[in-house]
């Protein structure tokens, strides 16, 4: 369950719509950006970051992927593999996704949270090939967070992982993709209802479930959902940073999580 400061309330809600707008596009069965912001926050508890950490944290996990809906490209849907060229192409929405969160008013940490998403400890990430304590820790978090959430629910190229896989993927990949010590913190959690896996469930037709959230976001675009997050915000409409261009590379697996 996520909580905002009162002072953060309307934004919040507002990247809770804008959220549910990716999730959709991306066709989801279930919601996942909110599941990976309250798993995210959990984490962040267990570490102690401050509030405004948190915060950051939390905007930038309900807006993860908003660089793909931004791209609108047809294979983010579609059941199968991607081509080389496809996931290169792919490799560009962290940087396109951190444009889009500051255009939402997002603060500056949620955009570069945005943007290091895909980092791997091990340096074999995008955009920025960072390695291990360079990746801010919000972003390892992130990143676990992300990747189970995503395990969890079925994909239009895969069925959902059960609970167990999705922790043996994460042993796994500990070292490689994820911060070890992120790993541990996060298999030790237990209870919550974000860690359920929804592998045998039936699904909506057309993949996704209409939830409120999504039915508030229906039939506006991520702009007009944007000038709501400016204007609750007072923040400008353009891009305040300049951003470099990703090199598109990625080693390792092709990430089938997500």
């Amino acid at each position: 369950m996520i909580e905002f400061a009162e002072k953060e309330r309307i934004a919040g809600e507002v990247f809770v719509r804008l959220a549910a707008a990716v999730d959709e596009f991306e066709n989801y069965a279930h919601p996942h950006a909110v599941r990976v912001a309250s798993l995210a926050d959990e984490l962040a508890k267990v570490f102690r970051l401050a509030r405004a950490d948190r915060s950051s944290l939390v905007s930038a996990a309900l807006i993860h992927d908003v660089g793909e809906m931004t791209m609108k490209r047809d294979y983010i849907r579609r059941a199968g593999p991607l081509t080389e060229e496809e996931r290169l192409d792919l490799a560009r929405h962290p940087v396109i996704g951190e444009q889009e969160a500051a255009r939402s008013g997002a603060d500056r940490g949620a955009q570069l949270l945005v943007r290091w998403h895909h980092e791997w400890w091990n340096g074999g990430g995008y955009p920025d090939a960072l390695r291990g304590e360079q990746i801010p820790l919000a972003a390892r978090i992130l990143r676990v967070a992300d990747t189970y959430a995503a395990l969890m629910d079925a994909r239009p190229f895969r069925p959902a992982a059960t609970e167990q896989e999705a922790r043996r993927h994460l042993t796994q990949w500990a070292g490689l993709e994820f911060d070890p010590r992120v790993v541990r913190a996060f298999l030790a959690l237990h209870g919550l209802p974000e860690l359920r896996s929804y592998a045998g469930h039936e699904h909506a037709t057309g993949g996704a479930q209409i939830t409120e959230a999504h039915t508030r976001a229906a039939g506006r675009t991520s702009e007009q959902l944007s000038e709501e997050v400016r204007a609750a915000r007072g923040s400008p409409s353009f891009h305040p940073f300049a951003c470099a261009s990703p090199d598109g590379t990625r080693s390792q697996k092709a990430a089938a999580a997500i």
